[in-house]
């Protein structure tokens, strides 16, 4: 294992849904992922690590990638393809590379979850106006908010909202300490993302 490397994500994002794949579409700095896509989010510490196993992945598989980012503490990269082996091919040359299994990844914690019932419309304006890349909170729709850690767990858990349920995914974050997710919808569809989110995330193995 390569010293004091420490695997904090690896999940992948299976059959990637419309809205999903749309939101993450626009904030890609390479190559733009499409709905039923398959997807690779890596997080790891630290983060200029991600130089390195991006090429590794690359030159390993015909997986695309969407971004690759540095932060302060944690390096992020998202790798993509029609074909889920070219992205199981990328994720295995990156564990392969760092002497590593998927066991060895953080498991995913739930630092917070709520239903917000019947949102008020002013509340619902302060929540559009920091959601700029999905749809908009209407007046008196619930709203399911979820934030996990680490961050890019929530990739899963808002694909699997959104395969699970009928609901309107307002926006995502997968980027810095917590990732975040606001999917709206009626109270019975918000509760339906709800359960398949928390499942998702409740059934990734790793290391506490």
């Amino acid at each position: 294992m390569k010293e004091n490397l420490d695997l904090r994500t690896f999940a992948i994002v299976d059959n990637m849904q419309p809205q999903y794949a749309a939101i993450t579409g626009t904030v890609s700095k390479g190559d733009i992922p499409l709905a039923g896509m398959s997807e690779l989010y890596i997080e790891l510490a630290p983060g200029s690590g991600v130089y390195e196993l991006l090429n590794v992945a690359l030159k390993a598989s015909n997986a695309k990638p969407a971004f690759q980012i540095v932060e302060r503490e944690y390096g992020e990269i998202e790798l993509h393809s029609h074909s889920p082996e070219d992205v199981w091919q990328a994720g295995e040359a990156i564990l392969q590379e760092c002497g590593l299994s998927v066991t060895d990844r953080m498991k995913p914690r739930i630092v917070s979850e709520q239903i917000i019932s019947n949102t008020d419309a002013y509340q619902a304006q302060l929540i559009n106006r920091d959601s700029r890349h999905g749809s908009v909170l209407v007046p008196g729709e619930s709203v399911f908010i979820m934030e996990v850690e680490p961050a890019a767990y929530i990739s899963v858990a808002v694909n699997e909202a959104e395969k699970n349920a009928d609901i309107k995914v307002i926006t995502f974050d997968p980027v810095g300490r917590y990732g975040r997710l606001y999917v709206s919808g009626t109270h019975s569809e918000v509760k339906s993302a709800r359960d398949a989110a928390i499942a998702a995330i409740g059934g990734m193995e790793g290391r506490e």
